[in-house]
């Protein structure tokens, strides 16, 4: 057991299954006589062709192809598990919509959304993890959804486990699961933690709830979603290894490798399919230890994996699907929030140039006319504002008076715009410190703009705004050599993709040049406002000025 455990964690070589579902013939996979080829041509309804390289890793290691039927297994270690053999008995099968083999629950997938889909279901390297690579506003969320339903649809005996590192990000999953219309509470549930108030949880997935407060019922549901870390609950009623057929975790680049072992355990090592979703270029687990940071901890299990050789990105072995193995990871890159001109040089610094434009032209044009925008027709403001920062007492925390001002303005210009004014709540305030944070929410108090969101990166991950307003609080620059300063955004270039990939329509940053400079992500960042003639404030550094001109 435990050197099966040890290939699904430490990945050296692809076995390849049969797959789990036949009757999605879009892909077809070139065999003979039961065996795979080298290469074989990938087809899909939409006409999007790609080639398929078996076997080809940077370790060089050979690929195996393993025959057994997958369809009616039942995973190991279950005849005795809570639920194992009364599971239809228990749960009233919800009505699914009539649709055919072939259709998408959801119509307006993309083909790179419907290839993972396939992918899931057919589980080819199972039990090795497959990986859904979501870059910002890809609906990596949207793919695992119709992966958990087709699933369910498509394999009888599936019992499904989908779990994400909060609670929101699991209420996100239940509340659109509830949406489709597929699932009903009968045959889906939402496992919180015994300390979770119920105030705090969403009215439409309350029913799904009820349920789940007892864990010996929970366990007999065909659809079960919760947190990484309550999924040990399982544990505690002697649910053990290959109780559930799929295991989905959702946001696991946020999770960390403990945290994100705890479901894992639950599903078996020999047949079980491990679907992680993810961007290992946005924030990682929050760890605080610094000894656990120095052994790795912060590290999520999902960042780890695609630095293994069977998970690398090749360009030459798989340029035509890519870059990755498509039977292990797949990336998506239509992105449906950000306007071009935000888009660029996130996509430049972090996804290859990959990602493409696709967000709703109506949303994402809708502030072009802005009447304060230095280059009409250009949503980005770089504003310099070369500031003082300060402390209050013991508070190790720093705030900048004449960025919070700036921000407050901005906000007010926003709000109160003759031409297109723009509602609070569509108005999202990012900076580094708690005291920034502060300040900044009373000067908005003051103005009746307590709508607008105000909070640190971490509070942003997974959200959008039409609006994103960055402070970067940090102006000493004569300390810049001492590497304790770089704090906040600077000191990780993942916090600054998150941050600058959260606006749908206008990104304005404020900050002192002369500090951020001498980061690569914001010097690069400065450089592409200079360039594009959208940068306004205070006077640049001599290295920047050539720009200008």
């Amino acid at each position: 057991m435990w050197s099966s455990r040890i290939t699904v964690l430490f990945p050296e070589e692809i076995i390849l299954q049969s797959p789990q579902v036949t009757v999605w013939n879009h892909i077809q996979d070139a065999r003979e006589d039961g065996q795979f080829t080298s290469k074989a041509g990938v087809n899909t309804e939409l006409g999007f062709v790609t080639t398929l390289l078996y076997g080809n890793f940077q370790d060089s290691k050979t690929t195996k192809d393993q025959t057994k039927p997958a369809a009616k297994e039942r995973p190991v270690g279950t005849e005795n598990q809570p639920g194992a053999a009364e599971t239809h008995d228990a749960v009233d099968e919800t009505e699914i919509p009539k649709a055919k083999d072939t259709e998408f629950f959801n119509p307006v997938l993309n083909e790179n959304q419907q290839l993972a889909v396939r992918r899931i279901l057919s589980g080819d390297c199972r039990p090795l993890p497959y990986i859904l690579f979501g870059p910002p506003g890809t609906g990596k969320t949207v793919t695992i959804i119709e992966a958990v339903l087709q699933v369910h649809r498509a394999l009888a005996d599936s019992r499904i486990l989908v779990c994400a590192p909060s609670n929101s990000a699991a209420d996100l999953v239940c509340l659109r699961l509830h949406e489709s219309k597929v699932l009903r509470p009968a045959a889906m549930v939402r496992v919180n933690a015994t300390c979770r108030f119920e105030e705090t949880i969403l009215d439409a997935i309350k029913p799904y709830c009820k349920d789940g407060e007892d864990i010996w019922k929970a366990s007999r549901f065909r659809v079960i979603i919760t947190t990484c870390s309550s999924a040990g609950l399982f544990y505690q009623i002697g649910v053990r290894i290959g109780h559930f057929t799929h295991v989905f975790v959702d946001e696991a680049g946020q999770a960390s490798e403990p945290e994100c072992l705890i479901p894992l355990g639950l599903v078996s090592d020999v047949s079980g399919q491990i679907v992680l979703a993810g961007d290992p270029m946005q924030l990682g687990p929050v760890i605080k230890s610094r000894l656990a940071m120095a052994y790795g901890l912060n590290v999520s299990m999902l960042e780890r994996l695609m630095s293994r050789p069977a998970y690398l990105r090749d360009e030459n072995a798989f340029g035509a699907c890519g870059a990755y193995n498509p039977l292990l990871v797949t990336k998506l890159v239509k992105n449906y929030r950000s306007h071009s001109a935000l888009l660029a040089l996130p996509s430049r610094l972090f996804y290859h140039k990959e990602l493409e434009v696709c967000a709703d032209p109506a949303v994402v044009t809708s502030l072009l006319g802005w009447e304060k925008l230095p280059k009409k027709g250009f949503p980005l403001i770089f504003h310099g504002v070369r500031g003082n920062e300060a402390r209050e007492g013991r508070s190790p925390s720093w705030f900048n008076p004449a960025e919070a001002v700036q921000v407050m303005r901005y906000c007010c210009l926003l709000a109160r715009s003759i031409s297109s004014p723009v509602s609070a709540s569509d108005i999202g305030v990012i900076t580094p410190y708690r005291k920034q944070v502060e300040k900044i929410k009373i000067l908005l108090r003051n103005v009746d703009l307590v709508d607008i969101k105000v909070g640190s990166v971490e509070e942003f991950q997974g959200q959008e705004f039409l609006v994103i307003v960055i402070s970067t609080v940090r102006s000493s620059e004569d300390r810049f050599e001492d590497d304790r300063y770089f704090l906040g955004f600077l000191s990780n270039s993942k916090r600054f993709n998150v941050a600058i990939t959260r606006p749908k329509a206008l990104l304005i940053v404020l900050g002192n040049p002369h500090v951020l400079v001498r980061d690569p992500c914001f010097g690069a960042l400065l450089e592409y406002s200079i360039t594009n003639g959208v940068y306004t404030g205070c006077n640049l550094p001599p290295e920047l000025q050539a720009l200008q001109t």
